[in-house]
């Protein structure tokens, strides 16, 4: 349902496209929507279901019913309460961990200072685990999304209480 460690993703009322507050009449219509939209057979170029596919599938078990909503529904309040008090931070404003990357293109660590001097860091492995595939190509990073919906991480620091939301767009 809700990610481990509050690595955050899209939530299954935006993988739907519905908002939290949506009627169960309204989350069913725009299921069916949704998953004509994505089936297989509407898709041109490939027999094979498409990930949108598979995640509004996946959503809509959770939300068509009320005692797994209502569940899901206290964890995502949970996460985002824990969620409030992060600082917001885009990718560009981290830093690659100097030593971490491997010279054929692999795995590296993305890293930005606390205040109380330590980091919060996440690895590239970690991001493309979620979907979100980064490369370091002469030095710049880039993103490769499966989806052009606006996501975040929260990244707990290394040492003390703070959080820090990774916002990426």
């Amino acid at each position: 349902m809700i990610r481990s460690h509050n690595l955050g993703c899209r939530t299954h009322y935006e993988t739907i496209g519905v908002k939290e507050d949506a009627s169960q009449e309204e989350i069913r219509k725009t299921y069916r929507s949704a998953i004509l939209a994505f089936h297989p057979d509407k898709l041109v170029d490939s027999s094979e279901p498409s990930s949108e596919f598979v995640e509004v599938q996946r959503a809509w078990r959770v939300l068509c019913d009320p005692g797994s909503r209502a569940l899901y529904d206290h964890e995502l309040r949970t996460s985002k309460q824990e969620a409030v008090a992060a600082e917001d931070v885009s990718l560009g404003d981290m830093v690659v961990v100097e030593g971490e990357e491997e010279e054929d293109g692999g795995s590296f660590d993305l890293s930005y200072q606390c205040r109380c001097g330590d980091f919060f860091s996440v690895s590239s492995c970690e991001l493309d685990g979620m979907g979100y595939r980064i490369q370091r190509i002469r030095g710049e990073i880039s993103l490769h999304s499966p989806s052009s919906f606006p996501a975040s991480i929260v990244l707990p620091c290394g040492s003390c209480s703070l959080k820090l939301r990774l916002v990426i767009e």
